[in-house]
């Protein structure tokens, strides 16, 4: 067998910004840009809606670029907030083989919500029940969270902040698997994994509409501040040292 010759697997399968499925919140993003081009007066009152319209039956990420390719806060904000792909799989050995959590429902609900310790592996099995797992409000104390979903005849709901990164790894027998996968800004920010089977029931991972984590915006205004304190301070530097001479 000629390896020269062999194509790259984890190339070819690696899926681009572009062809990610587009989030609730990256078409928000798209039609504030659009209500801020009609009152610059870049676009008519037709316009606007005609791309608003459009952006609302997109699909991918790439497509939504269309709609604002020709207006220039499209440009300034595609810098500000590029897309940082998460990898596919957890890093090896820095997830447990035992679960730090585990979420069971048989023949009953189970929910893990509000302000709780996510850890780095947690587990859920419905067996003709429901489990709830809400992470729109949990403390990340590790950068890679695993979260193992079984759903048998029963159903495993997961929902994630929108600025973290969410990736999912898993089928369905006469079942539904499905996970939104997403992409933060933050290089930092944590990644969650989804893994795990559906047979005759339903599991589904996805972000929380308007849900943040908040220590990742404390880091981002940290990093301002300092920077704006540091200039300060320069500045303050060479308006003594001028007043000296």
């Amino acid at each position: 067998m000629d390896l020269q010759k062999s194509p790259d697997a984890s190339a070819a399968t690696a899926a681009k910004p572009a062809e990610l499925r587009a989030s609730d919140a990256d078409r928000d993003r798209i039609t504030d840009i659009l209500r801020e081009a009609v009152a610059e007066g870049r676009l008519t009152a037709e316009e606007h809606a005609e791309r608003v319209e459009g952006v609302l039956a997109t699909k991918t990420v790439g497509e939504l670029d269309q709609f604002v390719r020709d207006l220039p806060a499209a440009h300034t904000s595609r810098a500000a907030s590029a897309y940082v792909s998460a990898p596919n799989r957890p890093t090896q050995g820095a997830i447990p083989a035992e679960a730090d959590d585990n979420v069971v429902a048989v023949f009953s609900s189970a929910v893990r919500k509000g302000r709780w310790r996510a850890g780095r592996r947690i587990h859920a099995y419905s067996v003709f029940g429901n489990v709830e797992i809400d992470l729109s409000e949990a403390i990340f104390e590790y950068q890679q969270v695993v979260i193992k979903a079984i759903s048998v005849f029963g159903n495993v709901e997961i929902f994630v902040p929108e600025n973290v990164s969410l990736r999912g790894s898993g089928g369905g027998v006469l079942g539904n698997f499905e996970v939104d996968t997403l992409d933060s800004g933050d290089p930092d920010a944590p990644v969650v994994y989804i893994d795990g089977l559906a047979v005759l029931g339903n599991v589904e991972a996805r972000p929380k509409r308007g849900k943040l984590i908040a220590d990742i915006l404390d880091r981002v205004t940290s990093r301002v501040n300092d920077r704006v304190a540091d200039r300060l301070d320069r500045n303050l530097r060479k308006h003594l040292g001028h007043g000296r001479s």
